[in-house]
């Protein structure tokens, strides 16, 4: 696992905190909320495509 990969999902994360609690703080919570789903979304496909080329290298290894 590559450090620059644990410092975008950290750095997706603290720029989603920021930005929900300023929706929030400005009484926007519905889109507070829409924000950090976003944030998780664009995460989790992130991760999804680093186990998919994991997935891939093993695959390749086997030569299956």
């Amino acid at each position: 696992m590559d450090v620059d990969f644990i410092f975008k999902i950290a750095g997706i994360g603290i720029v989603v905190t920021v930005i929900g609690q300023v929706l929030s703080r400005a009484g926007r919570d519905d889109i507070a909320m829409l924000a950090t789903l976003s944030g998780l979304v664009v995460v989790l496909m992130m991760v999804a495509n680093m186990i998919s080329g994991f997935f891939n290298s093993v695959r390749s290894l086997f030569a299956l």
